[in-house]
């Protein structure tokens, strides 16, 4: 894997010209950058392939497989001969694990510093149709938004890296956590301004203003800026120009789900994140605690819609059963990125925050009753904040984290993970920023407990 500062000099060179280097002719079957975003088609083209990332590395898949580990729903059944994986299941990561330098570092700047080059391109081109270039403009910005969004929660302060220049970015130090916060709400408040609601294509696998606010709603949250978060929730929750619902458990995850508000359009669901092999036999390299199985209500009726059991040389695995395909050839499922099920948990949180209990059970009801389930008997804030944080361990799990953020954000990780796991340790909070970066960056400093 190269290392960023390569990676980002690469991208810069061929975003931007500069005399000082030596100018080598395009290869013949690609544009020069100024073509590229001379044409709707063109720069279409080149905007799309931030999407089609996803599907030629891993870099969504770790997102999830990492983030998963870190917390206490889901175990890796390699993890005695994968000592990079055992780390993030175990606790105790290290600054050296080429796991966080690859997946949870270079990949997500790795697409920041596609981003930066399509908003400087699409910012200076005078030649695209209006929509066109607003709509791509919105997406690159809430890619990159998106980006800075999970590196801040795995590493807290990164370097904010916008520029297309490659140079410009290579030795910067780190911003602290609320700047980059900053800038993920800054660049979601353009892409929001940018953007239709409707979504371009036949599936909600573009992003449209939509999907925009459902990242608004949820950093709000993790910023403890409630009112704000409740804004934006009802914003997705009320949409007129598009339909959300929430669905019946067995099409949630379908590609063609009312309830998605972005989906990314691999065909592998769940299959490529190693929840559930080719073979319907066969193992699966990720499964479930079942002390996490222990947390369903009874007569919840998503543990039996979205998980099931394998039986192999006499041992019972459970499995996360969210998305059915064992193949990543074709089928009816895309991986769900935003859906509105999490809409409705976090303006029940805020709204708790707020002390606006009844506003919060009733949202929080919304989801407990599509599980089969009664209303909630949670009546006072802290009694509704717990039953929201269960709801939300429920409802969420195997998608990106979502365990592992709520406990970082709510200050509960050191209590809890230091019981699950046998090699845990405080500085856990925040991943390690790799050790080759700042052999590469001397103006990079490491996360306490790291050095």
């Amino acid at each position: 894997m190269k290392k960023l500062s390569y990676i980002l000099l690469a991208l810069g060179l061929t975003a931007t010209s500069c005399k000082k280097f030596v100018t080598i002719d395009n290869a013949p079957s690609s544009l020069a950058p100024s073509d590229v975003f001379a044409s709707d088609g063109t720069a279409t083209s080149a905007v799309v392939a931030m999407y089609s990332y996803y599907t030629t590395t891993s870099c969504l898949q770790y997102y999830n497989w990492t983030a998963e580990l870190l917390g206490d729903n889901i175990q890796y059944r390699l993890y005695s001969s994968t000592p990079l994986m055992a780390e993030f299941q175990n606790g105790n990561v290290t600054s050296t694990n080429s796991n966080v330098l690859n997946y949870q570092w270079y990949n997500p700047y790795y697409v920041v510093a596609q981003a930066n080059s399509m908003i400087n391109g699409l910012s200076n081109s005078a030649t695209l149709t209006s929509s066109v270039k607003n709509q791509l403009l919105g997406e690159s910005y809430f890619m990159r938004a998106f980006h800075f969004f999970y590196l801040a929660n795995f590493f807290g302060g990164v370097p904010l890296s916008l520029d297309p220049i490659a140079l410009n970015n290579a030795n910067l130090p780190r911003a602290t956590k609320a700047e980059v916060y900053a800038q993920v709400i800054s660049d979601l408040k353009a892409a929001e301004a940018l953007l239709p609601g409707t979504y371009t294509g036949n599936f909600h696998a573009r992003v449209n203003k939509h999907a925009v606010e459902a990242l608004l709603a949820r950093v709000y949250l993790y910023q403890k800026d409630y009112a704000d978060a409740v804004t934006y929730a009802s914003k997705v929750i009320g949409a007129t120009d598009v339909t959300y619902t929430l669905s019946d458990l067995s099409t949630t995850f379908k590609n063609t789900s009312a309830e998605t508000i972005l989906q990314f359009a691999t065909y592998y669901g769940l299959s490529s994140f190693g929840y559930r092999a080719s073979s319907a036999t066969a193992v699966p390299n990720y499964y479930l605690y079942n002390s996490f199985l222990d947390q369903f209500e009874t007569g919840d009726n998503r543990k039996t819609a979205w998980t099931d059991s394998l039986v192999n040389g006499g041992v019972t695995y459970r499995r996360v059963s969210k998305y059915k395909l064992g193949s990543a050839t074709a089928g009816d499922e895309y991986n769900v990125v935003l859906r509105l099920a999490e809409q409705y948990l976090i303006r029940a949180e805020a709204n708790a925050q707020l002390n606006n209990t009844g506003a919060a059970q009733t949202d929080l009801n919304a989801i407990r009753n599509r599980a089969g389930l009664g209303n909630t008997t949670a009546a006072t804030k802290d009694d509704l904040l717990t039953a929201i944080a269960q709801e939300r361990r429920i409802e969420l799990f195997g998608e990106f984290g979502h365990r592992w953020f709520d406990l970082v954000r709510t200050g509960q990780a050191d209590a809890v993970l230091s019981k699950a796991k046998s090699t845990w340790v405080a500085r856990d909070t925040l991943m390690p920023i790799p050790y080759q970066e700042i052999l590469n960056n001397k103006a990079l400093t490491q996360n306490p407990g790291y050095e």
